[in-house]
């Protein structure tokens, strides 16, 4: 890059001499970043100085070492040095109108003006104030306006250079504390000056004389007098007399605490524990004020608390420690003794009229003034958390239309969403339905023949029951209650597949429904779920009735008995109706469940009869397992899609198949 810049640089120098030097034969300088104008004037300080930048010279340290030691350097080839200066127009001192532009000295000074014909005074002091401008030796006067003086004021004398009495003007080497200025033949006595030109004066090696004091001024100490009314000594004690006879003129007792603790308050916080009815923790703030000792006791709100605004529990007054209650105020014969700042200490109670208020804390500015006055140190209270308010809006009935869930939205929310679906629950339980017979519980006759069917549908609990009529009995077959949720009336909830038992009773759009059998893939529904399905486990059924043969050695022992106390007839076999009384008469309280499992589990030929023997082996054999889990299974996936289903939606199934 300076090799590039030294071949675009060119100085009118070095043009060739053929080329006349006007413009357009000049190139500039395309590196150039900086067109600024050099200046010598700076300000520094609030003063003008000279820049010195343009008169500095490279040093050679060679030549500066050889005039050191006396033996100069070559310096053949060298130009001489011209005589004259480079920069002659450039002043090595700077002028006075440049050295202190905008530099003026201040002093305070006073004449004194005679006064006739006044038995008061006999000259007035009138005070000034005297500038000189450094910058041209000029003087300036002027005297501060006084209001109501009845004196013209102001600019006393305009600036310009004064001459003195031998015919010099005066320069500030004439100015000094202590000293009189003669101008125009009205003397001026200099008594003080500023900070300013205490320095000025200083830095130019003179010391000025301590200030002095202005003249007494005896005009406007009449004035003063004047001003203040004084009574003669007589009269204000025939005043003070007159104002006591007629029960007046009391001397202010409180005055003297009223201005040393103005403004002065004792913050408290303070608890009452209301024992009435709507009572409870109730939180208030006590000012106590210094300048009277009195008090004030405000409510501290609480938002949405659900009582009434009061804001004052006690408005400001004395509080007294033991009220006297009168009817009237001038009934009182015993003067009340009120509470002062040394009766206020936290974890102490205090009465306010009859209500045992607790101090528990205060804020910064108390602390500080009970350890500075009283030498006391208020430690905050720790109260007991209070026991949150909660409050529970009950929501409103039901009215019927649509879905609870649906009704309960619009009260959840301003925005309304619809219910969220357990959608893994559908696509796993949508495609068992769980079938049963049952009967219509009613006190009219013509209903006990009456055959219905009742299918529950696992994936979303809905519940759909059609009729079965026979011919020629006056009904019409066919659906009898619309697929939808039903409410457990016992428990609030809606039916689930753990509510649909045998023998169970449902209530169902006001009409009473017993479970009276299944379909067969019911009943394997819920042999696959015994954790789901406990009534319908034969291994639970067995292991209940198991439990009540404690007191047995064997197992085998206790059912040889159990069959024996059943088996009146010695021939093996028993009616399921006499098994299920003789398990009662045991104390083995069995539901309509558990007796459908044991029937379908003994009664293989369905003769309503049980194998005693064949009952002995079930209870003295091992838990086994469900035999589906014995056979030898495979895993395969199958994909279902309908879309004239209620949920028009795609299935991935998994299905169990048994290897060829």
């Amino acid at each position: 890059d300076i090799e590039n810049r030294k071949k675009f640089e060119m100085k009118p120098a070095n043009i060739p001499k053929e080329l006349p030097y006007l413009p357009g034969n000049v190139f500039t300088d395309p590196y150039k970043t900086k067109f600024n104008k050099g200046h010598v004037f700076d300000k520094k300080s609030g003063s003008q100085t000279e820049s010195v930048k343009i008169l500095e010279e490279k040093v050679d340290p060679e030549l500066l070492k050889s005039m050191r030691e006396g033996a100069p350097v070559n310096l053949e080839g060298v130009p001489p040095r011209p005589e004259e200066a480079e920069h002659e127009g450039i002043p090595k001192r700077p002028p006075k109108w440049l050295k202190h532009d905008k530099q003026a000295l201040r002093f305070f000074a006073y004449f004194q003006e005679p006064v006739h014909e006044s038995g008061i005074e006999n000259f007035r002091v009138r005070k000034c104030v005297m500038f000189y401008y450094l910058d041209d030796d000029t003087l300036h006067i002027i005297e501060p306006r006084v209001e109501n003086s009845g004196i013209p004021q102001g600019v006393f004398l305009k600036r310009h250079k004064v001459p003195k009495a031998g015919g010099d003007i005066y320069t500030y080497n004439d100015l000094n504390i202590g000293v009189n200025v003669d101008v125009y033949g009205r003397v001026f006595r200099i008594v003080d000056s500023d900070e300013f030109t205490r320095k000025f004066y200083a830095d130019m090696g003179v010391t000025l004389k301590e200030a002095e004091e202005y003249p007494a001024d005896l005009f406007g100490d009449h004035r003063i007098m004047s001003k203040t009314k004084i009574p003669p000594p007589d009269i204000a004690e025939s005043k003070e007399y007159v104002e006591k006879k007629l029960n007046g003129g009391r001397f202010n007792k409180g005055l003297q605490q009223f201005l040393e603790n103005d403004r002065k308050v004792l913050s408290f916080d303070i608890v009452w524990d209301d024992s009435s009815y709507d009572g409870g923790l109730k939180f208030y703030k006590m000012d106590f004020f210094l300048a009277d000792n009195t008090a004030e006791v405000r409510e501290v709100r609480e938002q949405n608390n659900g009582k009434d605004p009061y804001p004052k529990m006690l408005k400001r007054g004395k509080l007294p420690k033991e009220p006297v209650l009168t009817h009237c105020p001038g009934m009182k014969m015993k003067k009340d003794e009120h509470y002062e700042p040394a009766d206020f200490t936290l974890g102490t109670k205090i009465k306010i009229f009859s209500r045992d208020c607790l101090l528990y804390d205060c804020d910064d500015y108390t602390k500080k003034w009970y350890k500075d006055n009283l030498k006391i140190e208020m430690v905050p209270i720790q109260l007991a958390k209070p026991r949150p308010l909660l409050k529970y809006q009950q929501a409103p009935p039901y009215l019927g239309y649509g879905t609870v869930e649906d009704s309960m939205a619009s009260v959840k929310a301003l925005v309304l969403k619809p219910p969220k679906k357990d959608v893994q629950r559908i696509f796993k339980n949508d495609l068992h339905i769980l079938r049963y017979e049952c009967k219509l519980v009613s006190s009219n006759p013509d209903d006990e023949t009456r055959k219905f069917i009742l299918s529950f549908y696992c994936g979303d609990d809905t519940i759909q029951i059609y009729e079965i009529a026979d011919r020629n009995s006056g009904r019409v077959g066919g659906k009898f209650m619309d697929r939808n949720k039903h409410v457990n009336p016992v428990n609030g909830s809606y039916y689930n597949e753990k509510d649909m038992l045998i023998g169970q009773m449902l209530i169902l759009g006001g009409y009473k429904f017993r479970l009276v059998k299944c379909d067969e893939y019911t009943e394997k529904y819920f042999e696959a779920n015994p954790e789901v399905f406990k009534e319908a486990s034969i291994d639970y059924v067995i292991e209940k009735i198991k439990s009540q043969g404690k007191g047995f050695k064997t197992v085998e022992e206790y059912a040889k008995d159990l069959m024996g106390k059943m088996d009146k007839n010695k021939d093996g076999y028993l009616s399921f109706d006499e098994f299920c009384a003789g398990l009662k008469a045991l104390g083995i309280i069995i539901t309509y469940q558990e007796e459908h499992t044991l029937m379908r589990r003994f009664d293989a030929n369905q003769d309503n009869k049980i194998s005693l023997q064949e009952f002995i082996d079930a209870l003295t054999a091992p838990p086994q397992q469900h035999p589906y889990l014995q056979q030898d299974l495979s895993l395969s996936l199958i994909h279902i899609s309908e879309p004239t289903r209620r949920y028009a939606i795609s299935y991935a199934v998994f299905c169990l198949k048994k290897k060829n």
